[in-house]
């Protein structure tokens, strides 16, 4: 019987490769290695053009982080400044040193250092920067104190090799004078927007940043948690709730300066003394920002599994400890994804805060959130609309402090998703 079985098998058949097959196999294995090269190749294009950004920014972005000085010895003694410390502690001690002449001190000994050519060329407020450095130590007034004290824009521009044809003659021969050099100012990070590149500074439109990114997470991060939290876990599955979602969907894509125009025709009607205020500013973000979240954060929680929230009423949880003591925790990492994503976008835009004025020049750095500010970005826009080439290098450093708070602000974010995180 099982001979007869056996016999009548078939005889096992060997696998056979065809030409067709052949070609077929070929054909899809040089397929896989275009796709690969494709992507390496795209990886690396994009590496190549982020370096060439990088390094751009960088050799522009040095040269604005200096500045043409000129060197100006100062004796205190023969001055005749009064140098009370009490006097020079007080909040008015700069008028008080300009009411002695101080401006007057500066003008005379630099036309005794340089020359009555080169001392004309001297940046008209830098007897300010002598006078902050009189109050932080009034006992400079009892000596002798070299100064290297900001030089016009043209004496600039002609250290630069550019301008006047007289204003390059002169920074060459003060250069090789050794009363002429471009130095790292520091103060660029310390001061505030100015008329004259050799006198701006950043920290005006950066503390402007930060109070605005503050109004901007304040309101925007908890609503657009709480809204996701309310769709996904408690919202009926009706047609309200689905209209809710289109239109939380379709905000997202909307372009910022729609936001501006909304927030220069509900928030600046209802303040109107707020114009270009970080609390007007960060309330037209949050409303940008806030879809964002949501969205985001709707599919975090969607990803937390069902068993979750199934154990935690097993155990007598209550709905809403099993959300915010369940649930939340775990999707909390989705959710600080998409609030970097959202404020990231928020701290580059410049077109829904020109519309409600923040556009304006503002001398001083803001006092709160209601003071009038102006922020980074479109700090960035106002100087690269200059013709002066310093505002141009300007320009480049005022993108590196963005690049890095930015930088800072993404590495905060990612810190706390990754303490949150867990795994289950």
């Amino acid at each position: 019987m099982s001979d007869s079985v056996a016999t009548s098998r078939a005889p096992a058949r060997t696998p056979t490769r065809t030409e067709a097959f052949e070609k077929r196999l070929k054909k899809r294995y040089a397929s896989e290695r275009r796709f690969r090269w494709m992507g390496l190749g795209a990886i690396i294009f994009s590496i190549v053009v982020l370096l060439f950004l990088l390094g751009n920014m960088s050799i522009n972005g040095f040269a604005g982080f200096q500045r043409a000085e000129l060197q100006v010895p100062i004796d205190f003694r023969e001055a005749g400044l009064s140098g009370d410390p009490a006097v020079l502690s007080q909040p008015g001690a700069v008028q008080s040193l300009e009411a002695q002449g101080l401006p007057q001190v500066v003008e005379f000994y630099a036309g005794e250092a340089l020359g009555e050519e080169a001392a004309e060329q001297l940046d008209p407020q830098a007897w300010r920067e002598v006078a902050d450095a009189v109050t932080a130590d009034p006992a400079i007034l009892r000596g002798e104190t070299t100064f290297w004290l900001p030089a016009s824009a043209g004496l600039a521009s002609g250290l630069a090799g550019e301008g006047a044809q007289e204003m390059r003659l002169l920074a060459t021969r003060l250069t090789a004078d050794g009363v002429l050099a471009s130095r790292l100012d520091l103060g660029f990070l310390a001061r505030s927007d100015a008329t004259n590149p050799q006198q701006v500074g950043i920290w005006g439109a950066l503390k402007g940043s930060i109070l605005t990114m503050i109004v901007t997470l304040l309101l925007a991060f908890p609503i657009g948690v709480l809204a996701a939290l309310y769709l996904e876990e408690y919202a009926p599955k009706n047609r309200w709730t689905d209209i809710i979602e289109v239109s939380i969907n379709n905000l997202a894509a909307v372009p910022s300066i729609i936001f501006g125009l909304l927030g220069l025709a509900v928030f600046l009607w209802i303040f109107p003394n707020m114009r270009s205020a970080p609390l007007i500013g960060g309330m037209t973000l949050a409303l940008m920002t806030m879809p964002v979240i949501v969205i985001s954060g709707r599919n975090a929680i969607k990803a937390v599994p069902p068993s979750i929230r199934d154990g935690a009423l097993a155990i007598g949880a209550s709905p809403v400890q099993v959300a915010f003591h369940h649930v939340l925790p775990l999707a909390l990492p989705g959710i600080l994804t998409g609030t970097i994503i959202g404020m990231a976008r928020a701290l580059g835009e410049t077109a829904p805060l020109l519309l409600i004025g923040m556009r304006a020049f503002v001398a001083t750095p803001p006092d709160g959130f209601t003071s009038p500010a102006t922020v980074l970005p479109v700090q960035i826009f106002l100087w690269s609309d200059e013709i002066d080439r310093g505002f141009v290098e300007r320009t480049s450093a005022a993108i590196i402090v963005l690049l890095l708070f930015l930088l800072v602000m993404n590495g905060l974010a990612i810190y706390l998703r990754n303490k949150f995180e867990k795994t289950w």
